[in-house]
């Protein structure tokens, strides 16, 4: 709750509405989060957080204006520029719900209402890649993306790693190899568990939205559906999968390779964020 107290006065201008104890602390990969009843105010973490505010501003109010079919924190706010005394801030509205347990899909009703709506959630966001606009707007993965990738992790992260972290690295990375270039979709690129907001309607999940677009790009869906797969295990994601029909061909493998590498990014984006918090879990299986 350090937060709550450095940040005391400017939060009662941003939530005046709201008293100290109402509110909630959340620790996200990039930023400190309060939450109220209907508003969210992020604080990042890092001054080069700090820095992609502006930008996560424009793409949060971009996706706020498509029917996605779910809903997206839309930006209310923001402030502490460079040079001011003020600390950087963006404040959001609140999307509705939690995060759906994993346990709940022991139920086979509940697992079917879920994999339905992640697999239109899915087609949404195909859908909006298609659209000039959202193609102008976002940045698009570069092409040599993954080959830029793993020379970063070797040159900054290699060092940090025991020798058999080294080897598995080197498999991890030379899956991604034969991955091919591909722009399609709006990719959230961290939609794991957490980031997926859930209600219930008669015992059963309502999608109620999607947050934490920090990494958001135009490229290859296979990387939500390997978040998917991460968050919910293999059985899920094929379920998924089996509501948007027959998937293309390599697209399981694509899943697989991406899927392979979340521990090397995270822990890449820490160390270039400075937070070795977020290093040191990223690099945790690769030290010993």
């Amino acid at each position: 709750m350090e937060i709550l107290r450095a940040r005391r006065a400017l939060l009662r201008r941003l939530l005046p509405d709201d008293e100290p104890g109402e509110l909630t602390v959340c620790r996200g990969q990039f930023h400190d989060v309060v939450l109220s009843a209907d508003r969210v105010v992020c604080f990042p973490r890092t001054a080069a957080a700090g820095d992609r505010l502006p930008q996560r501003a424009a793409v949060l109010g971009l996706l706020a204006g498509l029917d996605l079919g779910f809903r997206t924190p839309e930006p209310l706010s923001w402030g502490g520029v460079p040079g001011s005394d003020e600390p950087p801030f963006l404040v959001l509205g609140r999307v509705p719900g939690r995060p759906l347990d994993a346990d709940a899909l022991q139920d086979s009703e509940t697992a079917e209402a879920a994999a339905a709506q992640y697999a239109a959630l899915l087609a949404g966001l195909a859908r909006a890649g298609a659209a000039e606009a959202v193609r102008a707007a976002l940045p698009h993965a570069p092409a040599d993306r993954w080959r830029r990738f793993a020379a970063d992790v070797r040159a900054e992260l290699f060092g940090l790693m025991s020798e058999a972290g080294r080897r598995r690295a080197e498999r991890e990375l030379a899956a991604l190899d034969g991955l091919p270039h591909l722009t399609t979709a709006v990719v959230h690129g961290d939609l794991g568990a957490e980031n997926v907001l859930w209600e219930y309607t008669d015992g059963l999940p309502r999608l109620g939205g999607v947050v934490d677009w920090d990494e958001v790009t135009l490229g290859d869906p296979a990387e939500d559906l390997a978040a998917v797969g991460a968050s919910y295990g293999e059985d899920f994601l094929a379920d998924v999968l089996a509501h948007g029909g027959p998937p293309p061909g390599g697209l399981a493998a694509r899943i697989a390779a991406i899927r392979g590498t979340f521990a090397l990014q995270q822990a890449l984006s820490g160390h270039r964020d400075g937070d070795a918090e977020e290093r040191a879990d990223g690099l945790a299986g690769y030290r010993s």
